[in-house]
């Protein structure tokens, strides 16, 4: 509304008081004149004083002379929108007996710290894109004046790896909430007596209804501060800390520490180029495109290049934005998955993250430099994983609404201590040739998606290969208890251990809400070697030689005389899940 408005509406204010004040001496009665002063004499000439003000006269007076000062003030400093011409402040209130009801008609009712979630920006890298954090200036993490937020220019919620959700009920200038349930029941073909199911860190449990996670938490936001938390209750909990090898070197139990807690962290948002994000603590990993919460993905389970890779960092990342479309985010960072060191060296990595467009996505993410095989000092692991994910369809109009495809390739390598990254390579040691095997990771995965009906329904088709000579990112199956830590003798890492995979799966998803997923997928797993959950499981059910406690025969992993576990070539399974995300 501009000056020129802004002078009509004071002017039909005036006609307004105008009219309130003079129309009542001049009211009509009914049609016998009944309460209408008696007429005057025929030439008598009768003067009335002014009759008195009301209070709601007085009132709307002094809002008319309110209302000038302020058009005076824009004029003689060149305001031009009416958006601060009026200030509720400046404006005395009504007499509680004025009988008028004050409404601001036609202002959109905005919680200041609530942003679209169709940037696409997945659940680790959330508010990491400068989400607007006050109403107040100065007090934002939103972009300078002229500055585009990264990666606004888009709906990305058809990307794998992201959150569907597009906003965020009870958002306030100061906290955005999140509330996640990811409950789900899967059947093995294979039958495991024990219920066990090994291979993977998204699938536990055969034959049951369990709690994979709950998450409750949410980002806080003020004068540039920013602070994320989100709980790990259910299954994640003791699963996710056993594939981390690190708490054993040292004191303190770090995995009891951390294993309630996905992501925590605090960090603080400089306003420069598109946006700097400086943020310390445990944070979700980018590696293998899919996200850690599967409410964000395209498939339950996701293939061996993704979930055989870090699903969080302890750590420190700086998160660039040099333009809109282009993020840059180096780490500086304990380990591979690891809450602690697992020898003398932190590890280094970054991402580069590219979405040129609204349908194209390049994400590159590359690590190096730490020693990551516990208590081996001078073995170094490098790992490279990029991906690319293009919607090609896009007709929301049409029964088939949407379709993309996801191609991600990994590869990597560890070298010294033993090992070699390229080869076969002999060393003379103490005047003697010792051969040291190759030790790499090659794989590869492929998903594409349909969406149906306005994107109330979904369909999956995807798999994938690798081949990990040495097994150093291979999941150990919970032989006995067996963790990361403690190894098994049943299923072997020892350096040159072949080990090749590859799976596919049918995913099909019922979305009648943005809020909630209802989930049904196959997946055929195979490999080389045996490995997954066969009918007699993975449990011993005697105990020669110590008592069992916790389902666990001595320390886990332990040989136990007698005991061999059933462990098999090939697992089929069925997936049954819902997922909820707020």
């Amino acid at each position: 509304m501009g000056i020129f408005e802004l002078r009509r509406i004071t002017s039909f204010t005036l006609v307004t008081v105008f009219c309130g004040i003079t129309l009542p001496a001049f009211a009509f009665g009914d049609d016998d004149r009944k309460g209408e002063p008696a007429a005057a004499p025929a030439g008598t000439k009768k003067v009335e004083a002014p009759a008195p003000l009301t209070a709601r006269e007085r009132w709307l007076l002094d809002r008319v002379e309110q209302l000038e000062k302020r058009v005076a003030d824009l004029e003689s400093r060149g305001g031009t929108t009416a958006a601060s011409a009026v200030d509720a402040s400046a404006v005395p209130a009504a007499p509680a007996n004025a009988g008028t009801s004050v409404v601001a008609a036609g202002t959109p009712s905005i919680a200041p710290g609530v942003t679209a979630a169709n940037s696409g920006l997945s659940s680790s890298d959330r508010a990491a894109a400068v989400e607007p954090q006050a109403a107040e200036k100065g007090k934002s993490g939103a972009p300078q004046a002229g500055k585009e937020e990264p990666f606004s220019f888009a709906d990305f919620t058809w990307l794998n790896g992201n959150s569907r959700t597009k906003d965020t009920p009870y958002a306030t200038s100061f906290f955005t909430p999140e509330i996640r349930a990811d409950v789900d029941y899967n059947y093995s073909f294979n039958h495991p007596k024990d219920d066990t199911i090994g291979g993977s860190s998204e699938v536990f449990r055969h034959g049951e209804v369990q709690l994979t996670q709950l998450g409750v938490g949410g980002d806080f936001h003020y004068d540039n501060v920013r602070a994320r938390l989100m709980t790990q209750f259910g299954l994640y909990s003791q699963t996710t800390p056993r594939n981390d090898a690190s708490p054993a070197r040292g004191q303190w139990q770090l995995d009891n520490a951390y294993r309630y807690i996905s992501e925590a962290y605090g960090g603080y948002h400089f306003n420069a180029l598109h946006g700097i994000n400086v943020d310390a603590g445990i944070f979700l990993s980018y590696i293998g495109l899919f996200s850690y919460y599967q409410f964000d993905n395209w498939a339950y389970q996701p293939s061996y290049v993704s979930s055989n890779t870090p699903w969080f960092f302890n750590g420190v990342r700086v998160q660039i934005f040099p333009t809109a479309h282009l993020k840059i985010e180096p780490w500086f960072i304990n380990g591979w998955q690891a809450y602690g060191r697992f020898n003398g060296r932190p590890g280094l990595g970054m991402q580069i993250l590219w979405r040129p467009n609204g349908w194209l996505e390049v994400i590159g993410n590359e690590y190096g430099i730490g020693e990551e095989a516990l208590g081996v000092p001078g073995r170094v692991r490098y790992h490279s994983d990029d991906s690319i994910e293009i919607k090609y369809l896009d007709h929301n109009e049409s029964f088939l609404s949407k379709a993309a495809f996801s191609l991600t390739g990994d590869i990597g390598c560890e070298h010294g201590g033993g090992v070699s990254c390229d080869t076969n390579s002999t060393h003379v040691i103490a005047g003697q040739k010792v051969i040291w095997p190759k030790q790499s990771f090659l794989g590869f995965m492929f998903y594409n998606r349909f969406w149906f009906n306005h994107d109330r329904f979904g369909l999956t088709l995807g798999g994938g290969k690798i081949n990990n000579p040495g097994r150093y990112l291979v999941l150990l199956p919970p032989i006995n208890g067996a963790t990361a830590a403690s190894g098994t003798p049943y299923f072997t890492e020892n350096p040159g251990d072949p080990f090749k995979a590859w799976d596919s799966s049918g995913t099909f998803d019922y979305m009648p809400s943005q809020y909630i997923t209802f989930r049904w997928e196959f997946d055929h797993r195979a490999a080389n070697v045996p490995y997954f959950s066969g009918p007699g499981g993975v449990t011993p059910t005697n105990c020669p030689t110590a008592p069992i406690v916790e389902n666990i025969c001595g320390s886990p992993g332990a040989f136990v005389p007698g005991f061999t576990p059933d462990l098999k070539k090939i697992e089929n399974r069925i997936n049954l899940s819902i997922l909820v995300k707020f």
